[in-house]
């Protein structure tokens, strides 16, 4: 059969800003490229601003995840700066995250993900006409009870910032609030309705303390055949149905992860430096590669972006962010030998290309590296290996999985907290370079900043979604999502639901229509809505 050419534009329920390429060749994906499509510029934006700029402009850099971007800006900042933070503040800036991260769990499960399982093809599994009960948008049981519930932890993020999202809380030496005993309990009083109607009862079946005896695949299988509210809570009952339609057959991608690790210890970081980070992080930072199986830790000296596809006047070699100047081109066009998208593509210095995200997370928390008392959790890693690595499926369990840890992270903070203790110690502004890093829900973030005569020559974002998104790299590499796009079987060409798949499972946030056509004609095989 000859090939075909699918060009789909946007593959996303949410934010409209990445396309997808596909050749597909006896009912399979052949070859594929991720465009993006929108130019934002904020590291233009912020060049000659004041260094706390990147405070107030950051978190605007996404409507979901700002908490992450401030964290990393401030981090950047007190890098920079020489700062000292006090343990309540790295306390409240690890909760305002955590509380971001946690409504992003369900919200992107149930609005951006499940819904898939409710489409037409797949009629012929027992388990669809539940699926539709359960996920169908707007109708759905856990549809409606997943994306109500998604709004109450940053309940917890506006007592802390005043508001969510694009609070500015996080500053340089802590943050501009202080918590009351009365804001203490009501967050607590936030995490237990969000435990008691709906992470315990609809989302594992079972309490958090039985979920987490959990330790390896083995005992997962048998968690799930204990009680039927087990296999038929949402988890159990994903888990059943994904396997049923088989999305752990495909989507594997590069086969490396990155993370940056998340949460500073609040004993450990208070006079933060760009190389103290990575032994005062609780879940540690790392890459895994799963073709030696090895776990590394992560430095941001190994961060190279690369724009020979590119949409930049920046040369084709792999240049670290301290030393690159963002220079976009105008007038584009999608050229898919030459430059087709915004994304910078991102590399390991020696690794290459990582993918980032959930698994990710998870992946590099099942290694021994790093220090003796960080976070450890070997079940995720354990699946991968004993499902036969990546795929659709183990991304969801990933996020749905790591769902337990966070909570738990989030009472620990409310814990520690000593209220009559400070939360801000002023900083002396200098010159200097800083360096920032967190984990968004979708992945590894970070910012790097350059100050010079009092003012910002320099910043760098690098997204999750630059690493996953990205286009082919100077050596011709496919990105994340390219490569997990390879081979990925298509069932119905004028209805691609599969790279709709592909795509989400690395949570790439994008809009509510899907157009194909096929790109040799011009025809459009389909247009159809896809929430």
């Amino acid at each position: 059969m000859p090939v075909q050419t699918l060009d789909i534009s946007p593959v996303g329920r949410v934010e409209g800003d990445l396309d997808v390429r596909v050749e597909i060749e006896d009912g399979y994906v052949t070859n594929a490229w991720t465009h993006a499509e929108l130019f934002r510029g904020f590291e233009i934006i912020l060049r000659g601003k004041d260094p706390q700029a990147g405070l107030i402009v950051t978190p605007r850099a996404c409507g979901i995840c700002g908490a992450s971007h401030l964290s990393s800006a401030a981090w950047a900042l007190d890098t920079a700066w020489g700062t000292e933070v006090p343990r309540n503040a790295i306390l409240a800036r690890n909760l305002g995250q955590l509380a971001e991260t946690i409504q992003s769990i369900p919200r992107y499960f149930y609005g951006l993900f499940a819904i898939d399982l409710t489409h037409k093809k797949y009629q012929h599994s027992s388990f669809y006409e539940e699926a539709c009960r359960r996920f169908a948008p707007f109708t759905g049981k856990s549809y409606e009870l997943g994306v109500t519930i998604s709004a109450k932890p940053v309940e917890i993020y506006a007592l802390l910032g005043g508001q969510w999202p694009h609070s500015s809380y996080m500053v340089p030496g802590g943050v501009m609030c202080a918590p009351t005993l009365t804001d203490v309990t009501r967050a607590w009083s936030i995490l237990e309705y969000f435990r008691t109607n709906w992470l315990e009862p609809a989302w594992l079946g079972c309490s958090l303390e039985r979920y987490e005896q959990i330790q390896t695949y083995d005992d997962f299988m048998a968690w799930l055949e204990e009680d039927p509210k087990h296999a038929n809570s949402d988890l159990g009952f994903y888990w059943r149905m994904g396997l049923d339609i088989g999305l752990d057959k495909y989507g594997a991608g590069v086969g490396k992860y990155i993370t940056w690790g998340y949460l500073p210890h609040e004993d450990k970081y208070q006079k933060p430096t760009i190389e103290g980070r990575n032994a005062a992080v609780i879940m540690k930072s790392g890459v895994y590669d799963s073709f030696s199986d090895t776990h590394s830790l992560m430095d941001h000296s190994f961060a190279r972006e690369n724009t020979t596809h590119s949409w930049y006047d920046e040369g084709t070699g792999d240049v670290h962010p301290f030393d690159r100047t963002t220079k976009p081109t105008e007038k584009n066009t999608q050229d898919f030998d030459n430059s087709y998208s915004w994304s910078s593509a991102v590399r390991h210095a020696e690794s290459g290309r990582l993918e980032a995200g959930p698994l990710a997370r998870q992946l590099v928390a099942g290694g021994k590296h790093g220090q003796d008392w960080q976070h450890y959790d070997r079940f995720i890693l354990d699946c991968f290996k004993k499902m036969g690595g990546a795929s659709i499926h183990l991304r969801q369990i990933a996020r749905m999985h790591e769902s337990v840890k966070l909570y738990r992270q989030a009472e620990r903070c409310l814990r520690e907290f000593r209220l009559n203790e400070p939360f801000y110690i002023k900083p002396k502004e200098k010159d200097g370079r800083g360096w920032g890093a967190t984990e968004a829900a979708r992945g590894a973030l970070c910012h790097w900043i350059e100050l010079e005569k009092g003012k910002i020559k320099n910043y760098q974002i690098i997204a999750p979604t630059t690493w996953n998104v990205g286009p082919r790299d100077g050596a011709g590499k496919l990105g994340p999502i390219e490569s997990a796009l390879i081979g990925t079987p298509i069932a119905d060409s004028t209805d691609p639901i599969e790279v709709g798949h592909v795509a989400r499972s690395f949570d790439s946030c994008l809009v509510c229509t899907v157009h194909a056509h096929d790109a040799k004609t011009g025809e459009e095989l389909a247009r159809f809505r896809t929430a």
